[in-house]
């Protein structure tokens, strides 16, 4: 059975790249574009992980992960958070979400995919192709 994972982020580019990176690789992939839309389809559909962007309009990426916490139906699905280059999330807030791992933008396709890997608890050797940048 695939895994699913929600991705969750405004640049439409970025959501493209990792749904087609992904899906190559097995996972199942479902999208949104904000915090707001990303709790609605972690709570209707469960994934087993939420790679977010961390600023987004309307609701961002550690404000919906504050949020998931707080509901035991989504508290325990781990978060992968992509952030700004400089932007550092310190202990306390941690503590009050599901974050598990920080990965600033840019990143490549290839460091995304083992931290998913890792994070699942699947080993996987992944090949890195052309405009793996995201």
């Amino acid at each position: 059975m695939s895994r699913l994972i929600l991705v969750i982020d405004d640049d439409r580019h970025i959501v493209h790249i990792l749904k087609r990176r992904l899906e190559s690789l097995g996972f199942s992939v479902i999208t949104a574009r904000n915090g707001s839309q990303g709790v609605e389809m972690a709570r209707n559909h469960r994934p087993d992980l939420i790679v977010s962007d961390f600023q987004m309009p309307i609701c961002n990426g550690y404000e919906m992960a504050v949020e998931l916490h707080r509901d035991e139906q989504t508290s325990d699905i781990p978060i992968l958070m992509l952030t700004a280059r400089g932007h550092k999330l310190s202990p306390s807030e941690l503590i009050k979400t599901n974050i598990q791992a920080v990965m600033a933008k840019p990143f490549s396709a290839r460091e995304l995919i083992a931290t998913v890997n890792e994070m699942l608890g699947m080993n996987a050797e992944v090949e890195q192709g052309p405009g793996d940048h995201a």
